[in-house]
């Protein structure tokens, strides 16, 4: 990947785009070619293989797609199989038709069986049942890493697909239902240090597992694995190697935050899968190692996020 090729980021605005925004522009890259959802709507064939035939795209980022928390891929299965799906197809079509060097696929750790053995190896792929709060996100995004496996395979394409594990950051969706674990913990724990409040409720049990990254650092790993020379292009695990439970999280986050009460538990909230954590062996033999330990980045978000005024309003569901 050279610094003057045209790089396509498909979803820059969002928590992985715009850190890739970040890398790609401190280390010098000059052609990052973005649209907004009204310059270029992904959900449209027509108009991505038009956007493609035009820019003459060398590389493309595709991290694109319908997020959520727990709640929201549980209540809207459908939107996020089929707007994860079209997002996929479109824009690996359009690729494949164009003369794009390198295409990376971003998925998540979600497509890996429920009850998968830990940490999860990428052959764990496809071997038992899905978590049934997010098959539809699942299955889109198991469809697209496929996409990338059989343009490889049938056209010599070279897509491919990185699985990344929880992330946070700036940028991150702090919405109060919609949003992934750290952004609505910090969140909640932030309305009550300004109320007064003298409890946080934290959903579920707290005792399942989990493994996060700051964005910074996976954008860092998918440019890495874009410029690498080793990298063979199959399927791959992005993470930190570091687990920690939602009990333990949420004494973090109120440490981070400066919340002086009490963490109760709502137990008829859901808990998700009971342990995540990824196997990243694959990513370590190519020299990849996290900088940003889990403290130290959710008080940089913590201040990113005070400094962007994001708990002022209620942001617009992903």
């Amino acid at each position: 990947m050279k610094k003057t090729d045209r790089i396509f980021i498909a979803g820059h605005r969002g928590l992985v785009g715009s850190a890739l925004v970040r890398n790609l522009e401190s280390n010098g890259y000059q052609n990052l070619v973005l649209r907004n959802r009204q310059e270029l709507d992904l959900l449209n064939q027509s108009a991505v293989h038009h956007f493609f035939s035009r820019e003459k795209i060398d590389h493309v980022f595709l991290v694109a797609g319908k997020v959520g928390g727990i709640i929201a891929n549980r209540d809207a299965q459908a939107d996020f199989l089929y707007e994860n799906l079209l997002i996929a197809a479109n824009v690996m079509g359009a690729a494949a038709k164009h003369p794009v060097s390198k295409l990376l696929y971003l998925g998540s750790s979600c497509v890996y069986p429920k009850l998968a053995t830990q940490p999860i190896t990428e052959d764990s792929l496809m071997t038992s049942a899905l978590e049934p709060t997010n098959e539809g996100y699942a299955v889109a995004k198991i469809a697209g890493l496929k996409m990338c496996e059989m343009f490889r395979r049938q056209y010599g394409k070279n897509f491919f697909a990185a699985m990344p594990t929880n992330l946070y950051g700036p940028g991150d969706n702090f919405h109060p239902t919609s949003s992934h674990v750290i952004p609505g913990m910090m969140r909640r724990f932030h309305e009550a240090k300004i109320k007064g409040a003298h409890s946080v409720t934290l959903w579920g049990q707290g005792t399942a597992l989990r493994e996060f990254m700051h964005v910074d650092d996976l954008a860092r790993a998918c440019v890495m694995l874009t410029e690498s020379s080793e990298y063979d292009g199959s399927l791959i695990n992005i993470g930190s190697g570091m687990e920690i439970s939602i009990n333990d999280l949420a004494q973090m986050m109120k440490e981070v935050v400066g919340f002086k009460g009490e963490i109760v538990k709502d137990l008829s909230k859901p808990d998700g899968t009971p342990r995540k954590l990824l196997n990243t062996d694959k990513l370590k033999t190519l020299g990849f190692k996290p900088a940003i330990a889990l403290k130290e980045g959710l008080t940089s978000t913590y201040q990113w996020a005070l400094k962007n005024l994001v708990f002022e309003t209620a942001p617009a569901a992903a």
